[in-house]
C-alpha cells in the first residue's frame, strides 16, 4: 500500500468555481464603434509615412476582413508584413480619438448587463488596439479576443460562453454559425440585410438601437421569428 492520495473526483475544480454567466458577443468595427474616421486618418498617415498611396475612403468602405487583406491591395506581397507593423504603430496616435460608438451601442451593452449577461468582444482587430478603443469610449467588455476572423472567431465564442453573436459582416454570421449560436446582424457596415441573412443571420437589425428589445425577447421571452 502506498502513501499516495486517491485522485480527486473528476470536475471537482469546476464545481468549486462560481458559475459564469452566459455572454453576448459583439464584433467591434462598425458594430460597436464607427471606426471609419479614425481608420481613415491612420491610412492617410501610412501614405504620408511610406509615400505609397492608399485610398483611405475606399479602405474604410470595406472594413471587416483582417488588416493584411486590405494592405495587399496597396503593397507588394513582400512588403505587407512590414506595413502591418507600421500601420499598427501609427494606429494609437491617429485612429482612437476620432472613432465613436455606433447608434445604440452604449445602450446595447447596458441591456446585456441588465439581463445579467456578460459582454464579450471578438474582433479581427489586434486585441491591444481594440482595448484602446473600448477604454477611450468607456465601453467595458468582460472579455476581449482579437486578431480573429470568420471561422477563427468561433473558438473564442465557445470559450467565453457566448450565446448570441452580434456583427455587421457576413464573416461574423459565419463565426456564429460555426460556433453553433444565433448570429444577430446589424446593417451598419459593408453588408446588406440580405447579405447577412444569406450568411446565416438569425436576426437582422438596422442598428443597435433595436438590440435591447430583441435581447429581452430572445433572452427572456419566446423570441420573434428570424429576420
Amino acid at each position: 500500500m502506498t502513501g499516495s492520495r486517491p485522485p480527486a473526483p473528476a470536475g471537482r475544480d469546476a464545481m468549486d468555481r462560481p458559475a459564469r454567466a452566459d455572454a453576448v458577443g459583439f464584433d467591434l468595427d462598425m458594430t460597436l464603434i464607427d471606426s471609419r474616421p479614425g481608420i481613415r486618418e491612420a491610412y492617410r498617415a501610412l501614405t504620408a509615412r511610406t509615400g505609397v498611396f492608399v485610398d483611405a475612403d475606399l479602405a474604410v468602405s470595406r472594413l471587416g476582413p483582417p488588416l493584411r487583406d486590405e494592405l495587399r491591395h496597396w503593397f507588394p506581397p513582400e512588403d505587407v508584413e512590414e506595413m502591418v507593423t507600421t500601420y499598427r504603430a501609427l494606429y494609437p496616435e491617429f485612429a482612437i480619438t476620432p472613432s465613436v460608438p455606433t447608434a445604440g451601442a452604449v445602450e446595447a451593452l447596458a441591456a446585456v448587463r441588465a439581463a445579467g449577461l456578460r459582454v464579450v468582444v471578438v474582433t479581427s482587430k489586434l486585441g491591444r488596439l481594440a482595448r484602446l478603443h473600448l477604454d477611450h469610449l468607456g465601453m467595458h467588455a468582460d472579455e476581449l479576443a482579437g486578431d480573429l476572423f470568420a471561422e477563427g472567431k468561433a473558438s473564442a465564442l465557445v470559450e467565453h460562453g457566448v450565446r448570441w453573436y452580434v456583427g455587421d459582416h457576413r464573416a461574423d454570421m459565419v463565426a456564429a454559425r460555426t460556433a453553433g449560436v444565433p448570429g444577430i446582424g446589424v446593417v451598419t457596415g459593408p453588408c446588406s440585410a440580405d447579405d447577412l441573412r444569406d450568411a446565416g443571420a438569425s436576426y437582422v437589425l438596422s442598428d443597435l438601437t433595436g438590440f435591447p428589445a430583441l435581447l429581452n425577447e430572445i433572452a427572456v421571452g419566446s423570441g420573434p421569428s428570424a429576420g
